[in-house]
């Protein structure tokens, strides 16, 4: 009997891309952070398992300059399945992203991925209309995403049957104190049983909405946010 896959998340890996750029200018703790990453990783995910991205995987600027990055993700235990971050300027057309992976490594854009037992969806995101880091387009940004994550879903939908649904979002899908957004409506309509996402970093971990709200669990896996370990969320779904 094939032993059913755990789901672990983690986002924000923010790997050097060949920039040069060493995240250790944010806090002596992010010194050799994917070395970090990489062992924990090694020690607990099988090659069943399956590891969420939720975003901001490189700096690179170019597609050519993050496949070193995409190959070192790609060579650890388990399928993956990553979505786009703001920062992740190198992603070019999805399908030249998804021509630089491995064998069970996916990306999300406007889709959906079907394991065993799940169903996955995803989209960037962008922030809140309303938030401190509201910009000029930040309103046209944010309904084009919900837009790009309601295709998603849609398609996640047809695929669903009976398997798990669980979303990767990058930015926040909700504010701190958990209020409705049109993300979680969204989230609740399509009936997710979970949404992992990032963004947030540093004493912004604390402002990151987590738990059950309205049927739907919310987890923050920014690296930093969970002391570089992936979180693994198999137990909370699987209830």
């Amino acid at each position: 009997m094939t032993e059913s896959p755990r789901i672990f998340a983690i986002s924000d890996l923010h790997l050097p891309g060949g920039q040069d750029k060493s995240m250790d200018l944010f806090g002596a703790h992010w010194q050799d952070h994917f070395i970090k990453i990489q062992e924990d990783w090694q020690q607990r995910v099988g090659e069943q398992d399956i590891v969420l991205i939720p975003g901001d995987i490189s700096w690179a600027m170019r597609l050519e300059e993050a496949i070193t990055d995409l190959r070192q993700i790609g060579e650890l235990p388990g399928q993956k399945i990553m979505i786009k971050g703001n920062h992740d300027f190198w992603w070019s057309a999805i399908s030249n992203v998804r021509a630089n992976l491995s064998a069970g490594f996916y990306a999300i854009q406007n889709d959906a991925v079907t394991l065993p037992g799940y169903v996955f969806a995803g989209s960037r995101g962008w922030v809140m209309p309303g938030d401190e880091e509201e910009e000029k387009d930040t309103q046209k940004i944010y309904n084009r995403e919900l837009i790009r994550l309601e295709m998603s879903l849609q398609r996640a939908q047809k695929l669903r049957q009976d398997n798990k649904l669980i979303v990767l979002c990058h930015f926040p899908p909700c504010n701190q104190k958990g209020e409705d957004t049109a993300v979680s409506q969204l989230l609740e309509r399509y009936k997710a049983d979970a949404v992992v996402y990032g963004h947030l970093h540093g004493q912004a971990c604390a402002a990151g909405f987590q738990g059950l709200k309205n049927g739907v669990l919310y987890y923050l896996t920014s690296c930093d946010c969970i002391n570089f370990r992936l979180l693994e969320i198999t137990d909370d779904i699987c209830r």
